[in-house]
């Protein structure tokens, strides 16, 4: 009798396993997302703590305007349909995290970003794009911010670039070189992304229509409903 109980125990632990190890595999990845703003008190509030987190920038952390740059650099032009309707120009610092902006502008040329909806965007923080796998408009939405490129990921580039209002940086998991095709551009500054996740450029032009795109439920983590997209992205190369 004692055999048979233990056996069973034995082939109930087995099914388990089996079963967890199932669920591990087969669950979505990790939406490779900036964190949402940590709050001043032990609750986070995605949107009233927005002003407290941007602080003083850290010391050996420099602003835009401290960043020497080449004489030219490439753009990215984001045209921009849905609620709101407009051009974004952006600047990429080729020199400064190059494979990062080598993989937006291969995509950018190959027509993938085109149709792409900003399916994370949240007030006082930023808006998140770039999901050229489960992030097309016309399409289910429901994994909009899991999917990747079908390059390989990224190895991280983090430079001394201060995360301010225009900034775009580029979005990963919680392995520092996740990052592989989302990106997302600054509402306001935030100190506590510096160091942690990879710049890729500025906005020139344009932040007026960044900051008009539909935003997100605050208790959805910044998820939108019928959402903004990227109609058209083309890369003007430098000169």
């Amino acid at each position: 009798m004692k055999k048979i109980i233990l056996t069973i125990i034995v082939l109930l632990i087995l099914l388990i396993g089996g079963f967890m190890g199932y669920m591990y595999l087969t669950q979505p990845e990790m939406e490779p997302v900036p964190p949402v703003p940590p709050a001043a008190s032990s609750s986070i509030d995605s949107q009233s703590t927005i002003k407290t987190a941007a602080a003083v920038t850290p010391k050996g952390v420099t602003g835009l305007t401290d960043v020497a740059a080449p004489a030219a650099r490439d753009r990215l032009i984001i045209q921009v349909g849905g609620s709101e309707t407009g051009k974004i120009e952006i600047e990429l610092f080729n020199d400064i995290a190059p494979h990062h902006v080598a993989r937006i502008e291969a995509l950018a040329r190959a027509g993938a970003y085109d149709n792409v909806v900003f399916h994370r965007v949240i007030a006082g923080f930023m808006a998140q794009t770039g999901d050229v796998q489960y992030g097309k408009r016309g399409g289910a939405l429901v994994r909009a911010g899991m999917g990747r490129s079908g390059q390989p990921n990224l190895k991280a580039e983090f430079s001394n670039i201060a995360f301010r209002k225009g900034v775009v940086g580029m979005a990963r998991g919680n392995d520092p070189d996740s990052a592989n095709s989302q990106f997302f551009i600054m509402f306001d500054n935030a100190p506590f992304l510096n160091g942690k996740y990879t710049v890729v450029g500025r906005v020139l032009s344009g932040q007026n229509i960044v900051e008009g795109i539909k935003k997100g439920d605050p208790n959805r983590n910044g998820a939108v409903t019928a959402p903004d997209y990227m109609t058209k992205v083309t890369v003007v190369p430098a000169g």
